[in-house]
């Protein structure tokens, strides 16, 4: 794994729960755990590498595991979570996207005594037992970082992604507030793309260069999804090259792009990493086990244990580094031209 420098250290605790380990009910031996897994889909690249590791780590462990996908769908989630519960897995790892169906679902876990791990984005208002995640402020600074210096004057579209973006723009805002407050930024259209979907990113900003005159100069896009779609429209005005696009994730496709010059950045988030943490504690939740937590988390409910991976930038000039030496990607892949 590639190591960044934190800008902010955090002194690790001893975390362990009062749970005996679990054990066959006429033999010595603990018996096999299974981990539930709520993930958001099989697509993006991200995604897939979230569950191929999860499964690397579970095997490692002797540990099964039980992924369902549920396509940025709230509904779909709750009905496959609640199928885990009542298979009596024993922990859950969710990346909830809706606060009020995840809050009935870690409440009905704990119900039967199932754990619950929030996953990537905190759980707002739940009893969640734990949380894993990359600090998404982090990733905002990083994007409004890059923004804000590729394009210190002009004009903006502000898109945040819908459920659980705001920690992220959040981050973006530090950084493009203080040009709006000098006018040396404006906002042009400040919008949310509902369930994420790249298809509403691209309505948007078509919509936008359809109806405004003002000159693009940068947009923020909250992911690597978003942001392709983003770059479509632009294509179409002709402004891809032209006009500054953020993403995170560090999907291929966007990887791609930031070498054809359409992209100026993405953010890697070595979810291989997280991955196999999320597992990792699983486990240990599970047993009882001695967890360090790097600190704790308010969900505005309670302070929540918590295990933070830092975010790394990717541009042009660090794509070796961060992508191919940490075997990501190979290069040849890379830098395929697109189609």
């Amino acid at each position: 794994m590639y190591v960044s420098i934190p800008d902010v250290f955090y002194v690790p605790v001893r975390y362990s729960l009062n749970n005996e380990n679990l054990f066959n009910s006429n033999q010595n031996i603990p018996r096999q755990i299974l981990i539930g897994v709520s993930l958001p889909n099989q697509r993006e690249d991200r995604w897939i590498r979230d569950a191929d590791a999860m499964k690397k780590e579970a095997d490692a462990q002797g540990t099964a595991l039980k992924i369902e996908y549920f396509d940025f769908d709230p509904v779909k989630q709750a009905e496959q979570v609640a199928e885990m519960i009542k298979e009596n897995v024993n922990i859950i790892i969710i990346a909830s996207i809706d606060e009020e169906s995840t809050k009935k679902l870690v409440e009905d876990a704990h119900a039967v005594g199932i754990k619950m791990i929030s996953y990537e984005v905190i759980a707002k208002n739940s009893d969640i037992d734990f949380f894993i995640g990359f600090n998404n402020i982090r990733v905002g600074e990083l994007q409004g970082r890059y923004l804000t210096k590729y394009v210190p004057k002009g004009n903006y579209i502000l898109l945040s992604g819908s459920p659980k973006g705001e920690q992220f723009k959040e981050g973006a805002m530090e950084y493009i507030t203080p040009l709006i407050i000098n006018r040396s930024v404006k906002i042009i259209a400040d919008k949310v793309i509902e369930g994420w979907i790249p298809l509403n990113a691209y309505a948007i900003v078509s919509d936008i260069l359809n109806n405004v005159t003002d000159k693009i100069d940068g947009v923020l896009a909250p992911n690597d999804a978003t942001a392709g779609a983003v770059i479509a429209a632009l294509s179409e005005h002709g402004l891809a090259g032209k006009t500054a696009v953020t993403g995170q994730d560090a999907d291929l496709a966007a990887v791609k792009r930031i070498v054809d010059g359409t992209q100026l950045m993405t953010v890697f988030k070595d979810s291989r990493e997280l991955a196999k943490t999320a597992v990792d504690t699983a486990i240990k939740l599970v047993n009882g086990s001695v967890i360090d937590v790097t600190n704790d988390i308010n969900n505005g409910l309670k302070d929540v244990p918590s295990i933070l991976v830092d975010p790394i930038p990717v541009d042009k000039s660090n794509i070796d580094k961060t992508l191919v030496a940490t075997g990501i990607y190979k290069k040849d892949e890379i830098f395929k031209r697109l189609n």
